[in-house]
């Protein structure tokens, strides 16, 4: 083993326990931090006296007993905080966790209804759903999502530079979604209102990893609460959704039909404060929700597996090429965000030090079918661009994520393959993954900021 592959190898069992060390409700992750601090500084120090790094981190690991000094000393300097009872005392019932949970809610509460005054907002200077659709499309993650920053902010402690950045970007939204001229019909609306979501929601990950954006642990947290985020909001929407059916036979059964307060009232507010009561369930429920998230990956990985597999054997059989009209376009690379998904979600539950397993094969037979169809999309995208059909913001919008996602997708199979086959480190493909980010960000605003006047606001 090369001292690379060491030096790695040591950096997954860091994850590991770092991830484990996280499982426990009453740890925040500068918690973790101070932890972690210690425990490098421990198998730095057995490293120099002769161990070698497993054996030194098995050493260390050991020494951070629940009961050692070490942990008694870091209580008591963190008195006011949960520490104490979960290392001295072992009591999960503090008064102190009830405090903290008592601010988080309030916290919570106080997004939300800040969430909801602002899709409401709107409506004081005459706009509505019906009506100005176009405009609902492109600011309502304005409306949720900033709110749910401040609240991660809130939790992280965030500093004033962060916090000025959060601010800042999510003013770039705001005037990137209102100052262009853009007409109902327009293709630059469609465009804006699908990339702003993604490039707004790697604001919130700013929030969220707060003053340690340059951790790649920190970002594969953040993919993590992205795919536990989105569990429960889907879960609260399909709620919210029998509610509103329950609400409206029930009044129709004695004459009245609330319609108009559903349509208004329940299902927007509904949904904004449901953004930030998501992030609040996955930061106080992390534990209970990882027991699903990973069942569900596994579960529907097959599934996509098996799909992609009979849309590429339906090309081979049909020879017949792929419409890359509007609707199609989302829809495949819909499709390829959700296997990227599938994907980061899965790497963000995996244990860092299992060996690989038929799971990783499974994995690996994904990844390559997605990247076959990214192929064959961007085959007809570039020959409908280079063909008399010329260039639309759809278009040009779709090969450039079509580009990214290729990128991303073949140098994952590479890695997976590698991996399979034992000759890189599980911590090389999270690296890639967390690393490439801030790529989907950049060009989410490209196409948000640029696309518009570039194309004459079509």
């Amino acid at each position: 083993m090369t001292a690379q592959d060491g030096h790695e190898e040591l950096e997954a069992q860091f994850a590991q326990w770092r991830q484990y060390v996280l499982r426990r409700r009453e740890l925040q992750p500068f918690d973790a931090d101070e932890l972690e601090d210690h425990l490098r500084g421990s198998v730095d120090e057995l490293v120099a006296a002769g161990l070698s790094p497993d054996e030194a981190f098995l050493v260390a690991v050991k020494r951070m007993g629940s009961l050692d000094e070490l942990s008694r000393e870091f209580a008591r300097e963190h008195s006011e905080r949960l520490w104490k009872q979960l290392v001295l005392t072992a009591d999960s019932r503090s008064p102190v966790a009830g405090t903290r949970s008592r601010r988080d809610l309030w916290a919570m509460v106080g997004c939300a209804a800040g969430a909801v005054a602002s899709v409401k907002v709107p409506a004081l200077f005459g706009l509505s759903l019906e009506d100005d659709s176009s405009f609902y499309a492109r600011n309502f993650t304005l409306f949720a999502l900033p709110w749910l920053a401040a609240f991660l902010a809130w939790r992280r402690k965030a500093g004033r530079s962060v916090l000025a950045i959060l601010v800042a970007l999510f003013a770039l939204g705001a005037v990137a979604a209102n100052a262009y001229p853009l007409a109902d019909t327009s293709q630059s609306v469609v465009v804006t209102s699908i990339h702003l979501p993604i490039a707004l929601w790697l604001v919130v990950g700013l929030a969220y990893v707060a003053d340690d954006w340059r951790s790649f642990r920190r970002r594969m947290d953040f993919i993590r609460f992205t795919g536990e985020w989105f569990i429960y909001f889907i879960l609260m929407a399909l709620g919210g959704g029998v509610l509103s059916a329950f609400l409206f036979n029930t009044f129709k059964a004695i004459g009245i039909l609330p319609e108009e307060f559903i349509s208004h009232w329940l299902l927007p507010c509904g949904a904004t404060a449901a953004v930030v009561v998501a992030g609040w369930l996955v930061e106080a429920k992390q534990s209970v929700v990882e027991n699903i998230a990973p069942v569900l990956t596994r579960l529907f990985t097959p599934l996509f597996t098996a799909a992609l597999l009979a849309f590429l054997v339906a090309v081979v059989w049909t020879n017949h090429g792929i419409d890359v009209e509007r609707e199609a376009l989302i829809l495949f690379d819909l499709l390829l965000v959700v296997v990227l998904g599938l994907l980061l979600y899965s790497l963000s539950a995996r244990d860092p030090l299992a060996p690989p397993g038929p799971f990783d094969k499974l994995q690996l037979a994904l990844v390559v079918s997605a990247l076959a169809i990214d192929v064959l999309v961007l085959v007809e995208i570039t020959g409908r661009i280079t063909d008399e059909y010329g260039s639309t913001p759809n278009r040009a919008a779709a090969l450039g994520e079509n580009v990214i996602l290729l990128v991303n997708l073949a140098w994952s199979a590479w890695l997976l393959l590698t991996f399979i086959r034992r000759r890189t480190p599980f911590a090389a493909l999270e690296r890639w993954q967390t690393g490439y980010l801030p790529v989907y960000a950049a060009w989410a605003w490209i196409v948000v900021l640029v696309f518009p006047p570039l194309f004459s606001y079509v």
